[in-house]
Parts: structure tokens; C-alpha cells; sequence
């Protein structure tokens, strides 16, 4: 295996011109830094990345953590934070806490202990206070999904309330007024604020909030499934139902047709998300768009920015979403 010593007797250089051209230094001249390069493909030179990471302090890794490795969702989040990475030549070393307190922290741990440089966080189980007290220490941390007003601006969130409004708004409009709803578990922050958001949108169109056509599901297709048929053996009337992800939607749409209604023309359904299998179903899911993989790109970008000092525009901290109609909801008008 070829050493470093001998790519700069190749090159004619010096050891510390060779070890500038590997950390990509801007201070090597061009034609210098192509006289390193041939001399490493001749020799089929690969550089040491443990003494490189030592010598610039950098391990050009970035830590990401997601809930689950589970869904398009998720998926979402980590392309669009590993296209743009990779873009810069770094990489990111991925792993799940599954909404668990205690193994999120766990696996924070393990990230820094893994000498990331950054860390992009999508954490539901770990306090407010533990992620400003993380956002104190000597890593940069992006917080995703979730905003902490202490620290905003390391936060990139999508306004939820504005969501549950917006699909709320575009079911009213299409002229139905028995409206149910399929939150997502009400622990969870963006569950509470698009039930917030559904109700200020009943509000707006003096439709009366009843408590009885809201049903806590859990984000899953179970969850939209086991909705659909609490609304319909407890004789609760609904023309729509607007549910708080698209995956429970599945489950509401599957769930409808075994109890032959016939979506849309027996009742609407409106999900929230516009993941990738939302345009494959039948019928086509209208849904509320959720940027995940721009966002994932986003909090990309900031850690190229502030720790990498790579020139990148300013970050946006809120993503808004939009109504994205397709044919799963029936104009009653």
C-alpha cells in the first residue's frame, strides 16, 4: 500500500502539500493540486481517513436520527439530507429511536460518540429541556419536525396548525359539514396542533365542533382503519373524514369499502402528508403536502453552512404546507 511519503516524491511536493490537497485546502494552486492527485491515482494512494479526521478535526460525518427507518416518510428525511451531503462529500451515520426516550438519548450518544460533526435530530420522546441543553454544548445540532421557541433557529418545522386548517377548510368548501376527524396520537406535538387547526377552520365555517367525531388513531393504518369503524358502529354520522397522516388514511379507505361505502361517492377521505403512495391509491388521495425531503434538505444545507463554511442562502426555520386535491373527496356543492 502506497504512503503518503511516496506520493510526495511522486508529485514533487512537500508531505504538507499532499496533506492539503487531501483535505481539499483551497490554498494549493491548481496546477499543483493535479500534480497530487495523478501521483495518488498512480499509486493508487488512499488516504487514511482516522488521521485525516485527526489532522483537520473533521470526520466529514454528519449524525442523523430518525424515529423509524420505517415509511416514505422517514425515507424522505434521510435522502434529502444525504443528496445534499453527499453533493459536499460528507456522509451521515443513521440511526432510529423508535420514540423512545430513552434510546433516542442513547443513540445521541452513540452519534457524538461516532465524533459527527453535526447531528440532525426527528425526535417525538426527548424533553424540550434535554434538546436545549444538547443545542448548549460543542456540536451543532438541527432539530427537524419540531419547534422549541428557546431555540428556533436550529429548528426547521412545518406549520402544522396551518396544515389541520387547510385540510379542514378544503373539505368544508367542498360542502360537507359531518366532518370526522382521525387525529394522531395527542401526545405527539404536530398531532395537537392540526386537531388545533381543524378546529379553527370548523370555527371559520360556523360548523359546530363535536367532540364524538374525533378519534385518536396512532399514524398508522391500523389507526385509520380502527377509526372508520368506531365512527360507523357508534352510528356516528360523517359525509368526510380528514385524517392526520396518509398512512391511517390507507386504513380508512381500505376499512370503508369492506363495510361497502364507496369512497368518494359514500364518504370522502382526506389524508395528510402526500407521501409517495398517496397518487397510487384508489381512489387518488387529496392530502396536505408535507416537504419533508425539502426540509431533510434544508437542515443539510445549515450544517454545510455553519460548521463547514460552505456558502449557502439562509435557512428556512418554517416549511409551509399546501392542499394537494386528487379524487378521494366528493364536492357535496
Amino acid at each position: 500500500m502506497a504512503t503518503i511519503y511516496e506520493v510526495s516524491k511522486l508529485a514533487g511536493v512537500s508531505l504538507a502539500t499532499v496533506s492539503r490537497v487531501v483535505n481539499k485546502n483551497l490554498s494549493v494552486s491548481e496546477k499543483t493540486r493535479q500534480k497530487v492527485l495523478k501521483a495518488m491515482e498512480q499509486l493508487d494512494y488512499k488516504p487514511n481517513l482516522v488521521a485525516k479526521s485527526l489532522a483537520s478535526n473533521r470526520s466529514d460525518c454528519v449524525g442523523v436520527l430518525v424515529s423509524e427507518f420505517y415509511g416514505s416518510f422517514y425515507g424522505g428525511i434521510m435522502s434529502g439530507v444525504e443528496s445534499v451531503l453527499r453533493k459536499a462529500d460528507k456522509h451521515i451515520v443513521v440511526t432510529a429511536g423508535h420514540n423512545e426516550e430513552q434510546r433516542e438519548k442513547d443513540d445521541i450518544e452513540f452519534l457524538i460518540s461516532r465524533n459527527c460533526d453535526a447531528l440532525i435530530l426527528h425526535v417525538e420522546a426527548v424533553s424540550d429541556e434535554y434538546l436545549i441543553n444538547l443545542c448548549q454544548g460543542k456540536i451543532p445540532v438541527i432539530i427537524l419536525n419540531r419547534h422549541i421557541p428557546k431555540i428556533a433557529d436550529r429548528c426547521i418545522s412545518l406549520d402544522n396548525e396551518l396544515g389541520g386548517y387547510l385540510a379542514t377548510k378544503h373539505v368544508l368548501e367542498k360542502g360537507h359539514t359531518q366532518v370526522a376527524y382521525i387525529s394522531g396520537p395527542k401526545r405527539k406535538a404536530d398531532a395537537q396542533e392540526r386537531l388545533v387547526g381543524h378546529k379553527r377552520a370548523l370555527q371559520e365555517f360556523n360548523v359546530e365542533f363535536d367532540q364524538a367525531r374525533v378519534y385518536e388513531g396512532d399514524y398508522l393504518q391500523i389507526g385509520g382503519s380502527a377509526g372508520i369503524k368506531h365512527f360507523l358502529e357508534n352510528d356516528i354520522e360523517f359525509t368526510a373524514a380528514i385524517c392526520a397522516n396518509d398512512e391511517m388514511a390507507t386504513g380508512a379507505i381500505a376499512t370503508a369499502r369492506e363495510n361497502n361505502l364507496d369512497v368518494p361517492n359514500d364518504v370522502s377521505i382526506f389524508g395528510f402528508d402526500n407521501v409517495v403512495f398517496a397518487s397510487y391509491t384508489y381512489p387518488t388521495l387529496s392530502t396536505i403536502n408535507y416537504p419533508v425531503q425539502d426540509m431533510g434538505k434544508m437542515a443539510a444545507k445549515a450544517i454545510l453552512k455553519q460548521v463547514y463554511k460552505i456558502d449557502m442562502p439562509d435557512v428556512q426555520n418554517v416549511f409551509e404546507p399546501e392542499v394537494v386535491e386528487r379524487n378521494s373527496v366528493k364536492s357535496l356543492n
